[in-house]
């Protein structure tokens, strides 16, 4: 048991040596055209296009607290933070160009444009629209699955049970009446 710890102290060890050693893949990296292919996987999957609300959102709300200290100012804080959330909203394409390059790393050309292609087809457009809810469904079917499974493992193995050494049920209080099985 020793060795087997000592070995594996020394593969951790010299994970860590190695990683510190290998430098870490920069944005320079990446050739243009992966950077590309990133970019139209990107837009056919459509991954960033959760983080458009991010700041409108953060405007609504720091309008809200500004109000709320300052009710008599609401149409200059108004006019203000629309006015540089607006002269922020530039900073968008920084996360585009951080998904690219994040794409880039994790994905060679050949599958950026696979990727691409097939959710550009119909097909990959019907899986990005009907995926969620065929999946929502299938959780449905697999929680019905898991309890009749679970009921008739629970019956299988509790009748098999009192079988070979009698009832698994609690013996039941003399003259109390015992509730039906379900």
């Amino acid at each position: 048991m020793n060795k087997l710890a000592g070995l594996v102290r020394t593969f951790a060890a010299t994970a860590v040596l190695l990683s510190a050693s290998v430098p870490a893949v920069k944005a320079q990296d990446v050739s243009e055209d992966q950077i590309k292919a990133a970019r139209a996987t990107i837009a056919a999957l459509g991954v960033t296009n959760s983080f458009d609300n991010i700041l409108p959102n953060l405007a609504e709300r720091l309008k809200n607290t500004l109000i709320q200290a300052s009710p008599n100012h609401q149409e200059l804080i108004t006019a203000t933070v629309d006015d540089k959330a607006l002269s922020l909203a530039a900073r968008r394409a920084d996360l585009e160009n951080e998904a690219a390059t994040i794409y880039a790393k994790t994905f060679s050309l050949e599958e950026l444009n696979a990727i691409t292609e097939f959710y550009n087809s119909a097909a990959g457009k019907k899986l990005l629209n009907d995926g969620p809810i065929a999946s929502r469904e299938l959780l449905k079917a697999a929680d019905i699955w898991a309890s009749g499974v679970s009921r008739d493992l629970t019956q299988e193995a509790t009748k098999s049970l009192d079988e070979k050494v009698g009832s698994t049920q609690p013996a039941a209080a003399e003259g109390a009446v015992q509730a039906p099985a379900q």
